[in-house]
């Protein structure tokens, strides 16, 4: 190696790095196997939730551009966040690894772990921030209490951290406002609402018709099926009037605002078109974003059941019982999940005005 040149384990920082793995079982006189791949696991999620800050902020200041994001760009945020959720599915593959270690082997060292907590990881619940979380999806761990456990158990100076990030546009926020946006719902005299109810209301009268003329059913059964119907009318009432949308918002069915539901709904339904397609990939990455955090929390939950059973956590939560609690109720963009309830056979969908077909279209003047 000549001066200056970069050498593999300088550039990596290979000394310090690997020399961070201090088991406090050697520290205490009685070497615990399993310690050190307990510390790799937890450090390795660490440093992928680092990476996961890395990639997240720079979507969040392309959506944070005014007076809105370049579409060229689009592609870009489509693969950071690809690339997000490729890493919670690799941090699954971790803690099956952790899953390695027996529970008995696991009590060798863990009260020498107390009061320590993952729940304590700063940059997992800046993640959870900046996704967009809300306050009262924080479940505390200890069956009471609530905001002030969830700061009261950090640190003093990473619990300022989470006080100033929640100030913070989140991602959710940046998305909603992205979709509000959008430029195709109303233009020139043409309203893809208006169409868009109309050929609702047309594929319910459709449905009505089939079900009384079936020769197939019988009194009750039509009976049933027009019921069923009915319940289904019910989800789009909401859809197309901005009161009852603002009463799901209130009481926490729905995040989104109307406008922006509208346009996400727009983005599904017309996602053959080219100028929507990213769009339509981007969205639907969040859903598999979200999906994959609730995979991760769901392994996570299964693994300490495995081994600590219903023992209290190191950290003086409820253990397993609190980490089953969180599953399905920490879902950042479950409107998103909602919008397939909207849709409706391509056969149905209103004719999109030749402008607009033309501008949601890749084309070339031949002139």
């Amino acid at each position: 190696m000549g001066p200056g040149q970069v050498n593999y384990s300088d550039y990596l920082q290979l000394d310090p790095l690997l020399s961070l793995q201090r088991p406090l079982s050697v520290a205490a006189g009685k070497p615990a196997h399993d310690e050190p791949l307990f510390i790799v696991v937890h450090q390795t999620h660490e440093l992928w939730f680092k990476h996961i800050h890395h990639e997240l902020d720079s979507v969040m200041e392309m959506l944070s551009e005014r007076p809105g994001i370049d579409e060229r760009k689009m592609g870009t945020c489509l693969a950071r966040m690809a690339r997000v959720t490729q890493i919670f599915q690799n941090l699954v593959e971790h803690l099956r690894i952790l899953e390695t270690m027996a529970p008995l082997d696991f009590m060798e060292f863990r009260d020498l772990l107390i009061p320590a907590s993952g729940f304590q990881s700063l940059q997992f619940r800046c993640l959870e921030l900046k996704l967009g979380s809300l306050t009262k999806q924080r479940i505390c761990p200890v069956g009471g209490g609530g905001e002030s456990f969830y700061l009261s158990s950090l640190r003093p100076q990473d619990a300022e951290i989470l006080k100033s990030l929640s100030e913070n546009t989140s991602l959710h926020q940046l998305v909603v406002n992205w979709l509000e946006r959008s430029p195709f719902l109303s233009k020139n005299g043409y309203s893809f609402w208006n169409a868009y109810q109309n050929a609702v209301a047309q594929r319910f009268k459709d449905d009505a018709a089939a079900i009384n003329g079936s020769p197939h059913y019988d009194a009750r059964i039509k009976l049933q099926q027009m019921g069923e119907l009915r319940k289904n009318e019910l989800h789009f009432d909401a859809l197309f009037d901005q009161a009852k949308h603002d009463e799901l918002v209130a009481d926490g069915t729905r995040r989104m605002t109307l406008p922006a539901t509208h346009a996400a709904l727009f983005i599904q339904l017309y996602r053959d078109e080219p100028l929507v397609h990213l769009p339509y990939r981007f969205l639907n990455q969040l859903i598999e974003l979200d999906e994959s955090i609730q995979n991760w929390r769901s392994e996570h939950s299964s693994m300490v059941h495995r081994m600590i059973g219903a023992k209290v956590g190191t950290g003086g939560s409820m253990g397993y019982p609190y980490l089953k609690t969180t599953l399905g109720q920490t879902r950042v963009f479950s409107d998103l999940l909602h919008i397939p309830t909207f849709l409706i056979p391509r056969s149905h969908l209103p004719p999109l005005p030749e402008d607009l077909r033309k501008r949601l279209s890749f084309f070339v003047d031949a002139h």
